[in-house]
């Protein structure tokens, strides 16, 4: 007798600061769909994403006066959203979660996709953007053609990791999005000025250094230059439908509302932006494995 096995994902993850919101949504909205989702740090020990996204703490120009840390505006505005927590509390209880396997342990043949997360917070985020061995594991399962989903800083893996075919960044030739300098421009200035004054390059994981021109290190400068041609990396146009919904920063896609979403798929990649187009984002990924040959399990 024949079985289908649901496809396996693995998410890998950052030890501390990953975006909770990219990581718990994915998770939920593909465990929901049958699949198996694994997760993978670099040390095997359990990751933590960024508190200030889950609690709205430390964002606002006051949260360093003491009593003052919980009255939050800005923190309550940008902090994942209640579904979001509700599924970052959730995936806490997920045992996998807790027991993640190590980047060397992440093999081809183990997994039938891969999903990379972002996250913001450099003191977190640069282990996992920077991994070498994440880096070339990537690189091996993109050329392998198996789906492949990467949103905001995630695609920065992506674009930092090289084919072995080819020597180049797996997205050259490719089309993609990614976080885009419009968003974390607005992020970044609003922190610069109106929230977390002490950190003012809290949204900017890589901030520029002497010399180079403003935005020179933002995620979407960063991954236009792994491309072929500047024009693979699509933004939303002016034409398209709901297009304030969509670049504002205002709203965010649910599991009935794509307007504000913004998704790029080429081929068996998927990527997309920031928080406010992960349910889109996991939803045509998780569509994405469900398309793959079948895996046929004899009995």
């Amino acid at each position: 007798m024949q079985n289908i096995r649901p496809a396996t994902v693995v998410i890998p993850l950052p030890n501390q600061d990953f975006d909770p919101t990219e990581a718990a949504v994915s998770w939920e909205i593909l465990r929901e769909s049958g699949h198996r989702v694994l997760f993978a740090t670099p040390d095997g020990e359990r990751a933590y994403g960024d508190h200030r996204m889950l609690t709205g703490e430390d964002l606002d120009i006051w949260s360093f006066i003491p009593g003052l840390k919980n009255f939050k505006i800005l923190g309550l505005m940008l902090r994942a959203n209640v579904e979001a927590r509700r599924a970052y509390q959730m995936m806490e209880t997920d045992p996998v979660f807790l027991k993640p396997m190590t980047y060397q342990e992440l093999a081809l043949e183990k997994f039938d996709g891969l999903l990379l997360p972002g996250g913001h917070y450099a003191r977190g985020m640069r282990r996992y953007l920077e991994d070498r061995t994440l880096q070339s594991f990537v690189g091996s399962f993109f050329e392998s053609g198996k789906p492949l989903g990467a949103i905001c800083h995630g695609v920065v893996v992506a674009a930092r990791s090289i084919s072995p075919k080819t020597g180049r960044s797996v997205l050259y030739g490719r089309r993609t999005t990614a976080l885009t300098w419009r968003l974390e421009k607005a992020s970044w200035l609003l922190m610069r000025f109106a929230g977390r004054v002490w950190d003012p390059d809290y949204y900017r994981t890589y901030p520029e250094e002497p010399g180079e021109p403003e935005g020179y290190r933002s995620v979407q400068a960063e991954v236009t230059r792994s491309l072929a041609r500047p024009e693979d990396f699509l933004d939303v146009p002016r034409t398209a439908p709901y297009y304030f919904h969509k670049t504002s920063g205002m709203f965010r896609d649910t599991d009935s509302d794509d307007r504000p979403a913004w998704v790029v798929q080429d081929g068996a990649y998927v990527s997309a932006r920031w928080p406010g187009d992960v349910h889109t984002f996991a939803q045509t990924f998780s569509l994405l494995l469900s398309k793959q040959p079948e895996r046929v399990v004899q009995d």
